[in-house]
């Protein structure tokens, strides 16, 4: 019998044919992005953090408990991310190229939008700014008018933290009094409040809009309302569960932090290079600060969603959570980003479809405001996934989901294709799972094919140059155990020599959540049969 269409599948399912036209019609989409956001939120089981906001989505939603970023680096992973292609076919690994001109034509989700009638907006960081997005987040290709970037970012980077001296710094930690700030504000406020205004201009709007907003943090420095620390008392503050860096880690695979140790504070440290540590009292400050710039976020997050509520535009509004990558707090002697662990390369990653994530909710009332200093409220799970999906799947998705045909797949010689995804991604075979159907847990697959590389420990150790760049790592993240090899690279080519293995890390998570012993030596064995299966997998995505 032939298989009915998906919006037949729908009616039958929800006996309701009002609501099936709203899933098959195209949806407004409020896209939200974080800089530098771990799974460190309620919704993820972290009983620290503070992230009412969130938590609140999140019940209304499909958690994704298993999701990845392609690169632990900014610029790398949000066109990766907004390209649905990996970073070894956008050919960019740092700051300094626009995949348009070194890579190739390929189209980005807003783009899509765009080209099916969308009004898409772009506010505060989404793309990442400069060379990586010529200059222009992609403008006029992606959105609709110029980007929106809030006026006081230019003071971020700026000698405005004020230490215990009583003297202006350029600090990592960096509370501060709002008030007295450059420009008295801060740019996830300006932000937050132009997006408001944005959606109060839409409002019985026929034309469906595009809505993508970039927060800044918990990205560093910690500038934040200095209020927020008081959600975390130092007293409270815990390590990492493993501080140190594992002894079977190859060198490789360890990144020494070196934008961290660029902030006046650490500076006054002396930490020796390339392990550190950093003293513990100063570990429980950072992780202090850092969770309190999730709670500032989640402030901000409450603010936009309470008035898409209030406005009236949740019921045609898809909103997708996620962040570019993780951050490390500690673990494993890392203090950024830049790694292959889960830390830094696994993702939130929140889908509130209306009619289908929230189809159990008996609220009326789903995204009022909460005050995170107010006493504790605590939700009932949203509709959690556990399939490892991947952020190059969230084009494809967000295209179904709104109504929109999921670009066919691309031709062998893609370069002047405007509008085409590699198959890989087809919305039948690459779309996140669980969305539409009854999900269970996955097979074991291709997750993750990160990269990220460098040539040896130097100052730009964080971000080499591409022409630095000759050991790129690939990991493959399977239920049972995460693998990485550390293969040579030539930045001239952009071409991985499968026979030159660096390095390799074989983590059993069963045993090993946290991934503290590399056991890939004393499992050759097993590793090289893993080895094999990996070479496999990287031979078939390289370039896609």
């Amino acid at each position: 019998m032939k298989e009915q269409p998906f919006y037949y599948q729908c009616y039958t399912a929800l006996k309701t044919l009002k609501t099936c036209i709203l899933i098959v019609s195209k949806r407004n989409v409020l896209f939200i992005i974080a800089d530098d956001l771990r799974t460190s939120l309620g919704c993820y089981g972290d009983v620290v953090v503070k992230s009412p906001n969130i938590d609140q989505l999140a019940s209304h939603s499909y958690v994704f408990l298993n999701a990845y970023a392609q690169q632990a680096v900014c610029a790398p992973s949000r066109t990766s991310l907004l390209t649905s292609r990996r970073p070894d076919t956008t050919r960019l690994y740092d700051f300094k190229s626009y995949w348009r001109h070194h890579a190739g034509n390929y189209s980005t989700l807003p783009q899509y939008f765009k080209s099916h009638g969308y009004y898409t907006r772009s506010i505060g960081k989404v793309f990442h700014p400069g060379i990586a997005s010529n200059h222009s987040d992609d403008y006029p290709y992606s959105w609709s008018v110029p980007a929106y970037h809030p006026a006081s970012f230019a003071f971020e980077k700026k000698k405005v933290c004020r230490g215990a001296d009583g003297q202006l710094h350029t600090n990592l930690l960096c509370a501060v009094e709002v008030c007295e700030q450059p420009m008295k504000t801060l740019p996830d406020i300006e932000s937050t409040n132009e997006a408001l205004s944005f959606l109060k201009s839409r409002i019985n709007q026929d034309q469906p809009f595009f809505l993508a907003i970039g927060f800044h943090k918990p990205h560093i420095p910690f500038r934040i309302p200095k209020e927020f620390l008081s959600l975390y008392p130092l007293e409270h503050m815990s390590l990492a569960p493993d501080p140190d860096v594992p002894k079977q880690l190859p060198l490789v695979a360890y990144n020494p932090w070196t934008d961290i140790r660029l902030r006046e504070d650490i500076q006054r440290l002396n930490l020796s290079f390339p392990f550190g540590p950093i003293p513990k009292d100063f570990q429980l400050k950072i992780r202090q600060h850092y969770f309190a710039a999730v709670s500032f976020l989640d402030a901000q997050v409450g603010r936009l969603l309470s008035a898409l509520e209030l406005m009236g535009l949740d019921q045609n509004t898809t909103v997708v959570f996620t962040s570019d990558h993780g951050w490390s707090l500690g673990e494993h002697g890392e203090w950024a980003k830049y790694s292959n662990f889960d830390i830094a390369t696994r993702v939130p990653l929140l889908f509130y479809v209306p009619g289908l994530s929230d189809k159990n909710s008996k609220n009326d009332k789903k995204f009022q405001f909460i005050d995170v200093f107010g006493p504790a409220k605590t939700f009932t799970d949203g509709q959690e996934e556990e399939n490892m999906v991947e952020l190059v799947d969230v084009f494809p998705t967000l295209a179904h989901f709104s109504g929109l045909n999921v670009p066919k797949p691309c031709p062998e010689v893609s370069f002047q294709v405007f509008t085409s995804l590699p198959g890989l991604y087809q919305v039948s075979t690459r779309s996140l799972p669980g969305l539409y159907q009854v999900s269970t847990r996955s097979q074991p697959g291709l997750n993750q094919a990160s990269t990220r590389s460098f040539f040896d420990f130097q100052e730009n150790s964080d971000l080499p140059d591409l022409r630095d760049i000759r050991v790129m790592g690939y990991s493959l993240r399977l239920w049972d155990y995460r693998y990485t090899l550390w293969l040579g690279f030539d930045p001239s080519t952009f071409q991985v020599n499968l026979s030159d293995i660096h390095a390799g890390e074989l983590y059993l998570m069963d045993s090993d959540p946290g991934q503290d012993h590399n056991v890939y030596e004393q499992n050759l064995h097993t590793a090289v049969t893993r080895r094999t299966g990996t070479l496999s997998l990287v031979r078939e995505i390289l370039y896609y």
